[in-house]
């Protein structure tokens, strides 16, 4: 578990009021981890628990950490004369929901008000953040993700969840987003967001790709993607004009982002090529298939005795392409290593012609492919390398985009 200070990143909620709902997923336990890292960056914390939430975990917990009485019931008035789900709403300056389950999402997004929380969001005129947290099949449910973009296109804000195992046993997304992206996108909404890649124009690739064998099988890799993504999102949000090449994935289109969806690697140097001459930064984040089979099977491969061989060749560079086309581009690259990490991607920076690296050995715990955090070390063409602690990839996303406008950016005259 991350530190506060690595959670806060230098900055502060003091003087902030913010509303934590809590309500009755099996992560109702990580509100109180939500509402602690709150409290100790400044902010003055109510939380407001609906009853199943209450099973679940219980409120003397939240009382003891915010210093605050917990909302429970509709009627319920902790100031004498002061009608609580209206004066509580109209005081604070941002509304978390962490868990949020399908039901608490379903009602809100129909105008339902039937408890407090319920109550509370829908008087609320401050921002309000959702972080849900479900099975992934209800997540996935077409009736959910409709009542998700119904809120959406209200301009309320969810907090993507992550994917993983679930406490129902099943692998898939619908885990409760970790505790560095929720206090992170808390201190984007109340601080209003670094809005400094404004005008600024950046392509970015993401995700693996996938070289067909057959119909039904490809040579791929563990890429997920989340760090791609956080990039693209990450530079939405500070203003800047984004346009992200993605291979196969299971993640939504960030917000405010322009995304095209590929396969292959050939798929993605001809996108990555069609949108090269506007872009004035490309971060190459995808994990391309270093080899594709030489032929591709018209119908399935069937089993057969004895060995299956398979000719491959080598996919298209397509880094060493863009280092190539570049210009005055500035062109940032990944290196996933699991041995000599620096010393490879020193030479990775140099051979295609990159002006920063970011390295990362994916053989650590917390820096694999498919985690929501990474341990990187920050390489530039001049200058000395940075290693930087384990952070959520959307930690990291937001500290490149923060280097490379304070080190490598020039506007032009």
């Amino acid at each position: 578990m991350q530190n506060d200070q690595e959670l806060c990143l230098g900055t502060d909620l003091a003087g902030k009021t913010i509303i934590l709902g809590v309500t009755g997923s099996i992560a109702a336990y990580k509100a109180a981890e939500i509402a602690s890292s709150l409290v100790k960056m400044g902010a003055d914390v109510h939380v407001i628990m609906t009853e199943a939430a209450c099973r679940l975990v219980g409120s003397a917990t939240f009382r003891a950490l915010t210093r605050n009485p917990v909302l429970l019931d509709v009627f319920d008035e902790p100031q004498s004369g002061e009608i609580a789900h209206v004066a509580l709403p109209e005081k604070a300056d941002l509304m978390l929901i962490a868990p949020a389950t399908a039901n608490i999402i379903g009602k809100i997004a129909n105008g339902i008000a039937d408890d407090m929380l319920t109550t509370a969001a829908l008087v609320a005129r401050c921002p309000v953040l959702i972080a849900p947290a479900m099975n992934s099949r209800m997540y996935t449910n077409a009736v959910v993700i409709g009542n998700m973009d119904r809120l959406k296109n209200l301009g309320w804000n969810f907090i993507e969840p992550g994917a993983g195992w679930l406490a129902c046993g099943e692998e898939g997304v619908g885990r409760l987003a970790d505790l560095s992206t929720i206090v992170s996108a808390v201190v984007a909404v109340l601080h209003g967001g670094k809005k400094d890649y404004v005008g600024i124009k950046l392509l970015v690739t993401a995700g693996p790709t996938r070289e067909p064998v057959d119909p039904v099988r490809f040579v791929s890799n563990y890429s997920s993607g989340k760090m791609g993504y956080a990039i693209a999102e990450a530079a939405a949000e500070r203003g800047g004009i984004v346009t992200m090449v993605s291979g196969p994935t299971d993640l939504p289109d960030p917000p405010g982002v322009n995304v095209i969806r590929v396969q292959t690697a050939k798929e993605m140097l001809d996108a990555v090529i069609d949108n090269l001459l506007p872009a004035d930064i490309i971060i190459s984040a995808a994990a391309v298939a270093d080899y594709r089979p030489v032929e591709k099977a018209d119908q399935k491969l069937k089993k057969e005795q004895g060995w299956l061989r398979l000719e491959l060749e080598r996919t298209e560079d397509i880094l060493r392409r863009i280092g190539e086309m570049k210009g005055s581009k500035i062109l940032i690259g990944f290196a996933a290593e699991t041995e000599n990490i620096e010393e490879n991607a020193r030479r990775k920076l140099l051979e295609k012609n990159l002006d920063l690296v970011v390295a990362n050995d994916v053989s650590e715990p917390g820096g694999a492919f498919g985690s929501d955090t990474n341990i990187v070390t920050l390489i530039p063409r001049e200058g000395e390398p940075q290693n930087w602690p384990r952070m959520s990839k959307r930690e990291i996303a937001h500290a490149i985009l923060d280097y490379v406008i304070t080190h490598l950016w020039e506007a032009p005259i």
